[in-house]
């Protein structure tokens, strides 16, 4: 096995990881970064709609873009990276010393390093998860596929289509499949309101694609390929309701019902993970309970915007920094960020009140005319609308945060 030494691995290509590289090497880091697909860039290079970059950039790209100007950016630094990289192993030696086991075309190697920073983002919810039964036949798909296959390889998946779950992926797909003649039965969505945000919810409408709220597709049937599907209404408890069945005659099936962070390998060495997310519990350095690893973009949570993933890739280069420099990450204090009423979740989970912080943040429910409100610092933010599907993203200042004592309540009221 070959043996190699950097200050920073980042692991994970997307644009949470060519950021973090990035950043590291502009702070003069040693950084290898490591990517499982033939290419880096993620999931972008698959993503030729607009919408990427009007925060990072000022500027409306799309997601071939975006990733571009990031892996442009690793080749003009002359980062080491590998492609078709896969991680075997991360093992944390001690807090200053770690070691990513990975295998390549080009052999097995065994990294040491200081820091990781740790970007693999997420895995889409598939059939199976959510409770669709039925045959198992040709034609069922996650969004991701569908829009790998169309917008990288050039097929098309099919001519009539369901789309289950109103995330904006699944939404965007809905627009691609239209534009390219194919009849987009209806999205079907669990949820009395729309998943997506309402920009990519509008497509529906632009499109006259029927859209089911608080419904469910159970089952699906058909001999070699998909025929149809059994569409049945639930109720505000989230439970079927008898006698409102119905099919919806179709070819194929796309399943856009949300993201999972991916952090077996975090989670194999003790990282500490919040439910709320699925991701890892971090400070707001993105460092997480094991010192020394930092997390970025969707493995830390599902993210509306890729300028937020990116935003957080260079939040964790900085942390790797400091880590590095100062042999651990000092705090005199963590202050503890609790979810008070309509918060389903929010990172990063403790303050330290030596930074200004963002806060990324998701409410359970809509709700309209609000107060954003930290009592414990006496800040409030009025909100014309909240709703689940788009993120709060909210600067607290360190002043700000050095008021509090032990912790910080998040809470929407009106």
């Amino acid at each position: 096995m070959n043996t190699l030494q950097y200050d920073v691995v980042v692991i994970g290509g997307g644009p949470a990881g060519l950021a973090a590289a990035v950043k590291a090497k502009e702070y003069g880091l040693n950084v290898l970064l490591l990517d499982e697909n033939e290419y880096l860039g993620g999931i972008l290079p698959q993503c030729i709609h607009p919408g990427f970059g009007i925060h990072y950039f000022r500027e409306e790209l799309t997601g071939p873009e975006f990733s571009h100007r990031f892996v442009q950016r690793v080749k003009d630094l002359k980062i080491d990276y590998f492609v078709k990289a896969r991680v075997l192993e991360i093992k944390n030696y001690s807090d200053l010393e770690k070691i990513v086991a990975f295998t390549s075309p080009e052999g097995a190697f065994e990294v040491w390093a200081k820091a990781i920073i740790y970007a693999t983002g997420a895995r889409e919810r598939h059939a199976f998860e959510i409770g669709i039964v039925g045959d198992r036949v040709a034609g069922i798909y996650t969004a991701g596929e569908a829009q790998t296959l169309m917008d990288i390889y050039g097929v098309m998946p099919g001519k009539e289509v369901v789309i289950v779950g109103s995330g904006d992926v699944g939404l965007i797909m809905a627009r691609r499949f239209a534009l390219e003649g194919a009849k987009v039965k209806a999205v079907i969505e669990l949820m009395p309101y729309p998943g997506g945000l309402a920009r990519n919810v509008m497509i529906l409408r632009d499109f006259n694609i029927p859209l089911y709220l608080s419904h469910k597709v159970v089952e699906v049937r058909g001999k070699k390929r998909v025929e149809k599907v059994k569409v049945v209404k639930v109720d505000e408890n989230l439970r079927e309701i008898p006698g409102t069945e119905f099919w919806i005659e179709c070819d194929t099936i796309i399943i856009s019902a949300g993201l999972i962070p991916q952090v077996k390998l975090l989670t194999d060495i003790g990282v500490e993970i919040d439910p709320a997310t699925g991701g890892p519990v971090v400070n707001d350095l993105l460092e997480t309970t094991v010192p020394g690893i930092f997390v970025a973009g969707n493995s830390l949570l599902i993210n509306d915007l890729v300028d937020y993933v990116a935003e957080q890739g260079e939040l964790a280069a900085y942390g790797a920094k400091l880590f590095i420099e100062n042999g651990g990450i000092p705090a005199e204090k963590w202050i503890k960020l609790e979810k008070g009423n309509n918060i389903r979740l929010a990172v990063p989970h403790y303050l330290s009140g030596k930074r200004d912080v963002y806060i990324y943040a998701r409410v359970r429910k809509p709700m309209e005319n609000v107060v954003l409100n930290f009592p414990e610092i006496d800040r409030k933010i009025r909100l014309p609308v909240v709703r689940p599907a788009e993120m709060l993203r909210i600067r607290l200042r360190k002043e700000e945060i050095a008021k509090a004592r032990d912790k910080i309540t998040m809470e929407v009221v009106q």
